[in-house]
């Protein structure tokens, strides 16, 4: 029986490979060059599913799901938390003061910027972390590190300089793992998450009546965001997570109150919430 393939975008060694490993240990995992990519590859049927990062602890969104999801017709049927640790690497035999500059994508180079400036090296932007270790690992520069994952490091045969490098021991990244079928969990099978994009009506207070429903009905919202439609600065849509199942009698409610004040809506997973929530909603009691 061939191996479950799930798409990420970034090269071998990316947070999104790690992740993949950690929840689907027996899996193939799918490099793609960009977000769009590796939702191509889902819904052609190239991969089975696709592990896209949507929220960093530290930097807040990371893939504009938001705009990717309606547009490829996929579902979220999961979610994913991973500490993020970023490793300072470079080719075998380098020393910390050998180094004059250190590439990495944006992210990751604004989560370390203590260790870049105590080392005095010059930042540079790359696509991404993993890719940056390969590029480094090809030039065989010893003035050039790079910013990437224990895995990457391994992958690209590099020596890890400094461990550990982050800015704040809280860093972690939100994944949702998306499939091409709606696959809904069970009501009462544990703590859910149900996710869903609307547009409200342009009525005087429409957004204020649409969520009205969530407090009446006692039903916590974790995630809000806004975004604009085709460029305009007038048409916006939410993208929004609730704790709870569709069929729940408050949600039920509290979701009916929205439909009445949107002009579309439409629920895109409905999953079990991580372990890892349980952490962050004792630290906020």
């Amino acid at each position: 029986m061939s191996k479950m393939k799930i798409a990420f975008q970034g090269e071998p060694g990316a947070n999104s490979h790690i992740a993949i490993d950690e929840a689907f240990p027996n899996a193939e995992p799918m490099p793609c060059a960009t977000f769009e990519d590796a939702l191509s590859a889902i819904s052609s049927g190239e991969a089975d599913l696709g592990m896209i990062p949507i929220e960093n602890s530290v930097a807040g969104r990371v893939a504009d799901i938001h705009h990717l999801l309606p547009a490829s017709g996929l579902f979220i049927i999961g979610e994913w938390f991973l500490p993020i640790r970023h490793q300072l690497m470079a080719v075998k035999g380098t020393r910390l003061e050998d180094i004059k500059s250190v590439e990495s994508h944006v992210h990751a180079l604004g989560q370390c910027r203590r260790m870049i400036r105590k080392l005095g090296v010059k930042p540079i932007v790359a696509a991404d972390t993993a890719g940056s270790a390969r590029d480094i690992s090809e030039r065989k520069d010893k003035s050039v590190a790079a910013i990437a994952s224990r895995l990457a490091a391994k992958i690209y045969g590099l020596d890890i300089l400094a461990e550990d490098i982050e800015d704040e021991a809280h860093n972690t990244t939100r994944f949702v793992v998306l499939a091409r079928e709606a696959k809904w969990a069970e009501q009462g099978s544990g703590p859910l998450v149900t996710s869903f994009v609307f547009r409200v009506r342009n009525l005087p207070a429409a957004l204020y009546k649409a969520l009205g429903g969530f407090a009446t009905n006692g039903v916590n919202m974790t995630k809000l965001e806004s975004y604009m439609v085709d460029g305009n600065f007038f048409a916006t849509q939410f993208y929004a997570d609730v704790d709870g199942h569709p069929d729940d009698k408050g949600l039920a409610f509290a979701l009916e109150e929205l439909k009445f004040f949107s002009r579309e809506f439409r629920i895109v997973g409905v999953y079990p919430g991580h372990p890892f929530r349980a952490t962050f909603s004792e630290k906020m009691d």
